[in-house]
């Protein structure tokens, strides 16, 4: 008999700060810089796909207005 041990999720990488304010000019939110549809369907994307994501969000900052980012 052989015993089956399932193995406990593994947790998904998120640029998520629990800053969760879109900015209506960019639809970028102010705390990670994601879109909506990217917030949404984040637990379906491939790892690849994440980091790729990740990877532009640091460029994203400059599209909203700097009033906004208490800059």
């Amino acid at each position: 008999m052989s015993l089956i041990v399932a193995q406990p999720p593994r947790p998904v990488a998120t640029p998520c700060i629990k800053v969760c304010v879109v900015d209506g000019a960019s639809s970028l939110c102010l705390g990670c810089y994601r879109t909506l549809s990217e917030i949404a369907g984040w637990s379906r994307l491939s790892d690849d796909e994440r980091a790729v994501i990740m990877s532009e969000l640091p460029a994203r900052r400059d599209r909203i207005d700097p009033a906004l980012r208490g800059t």
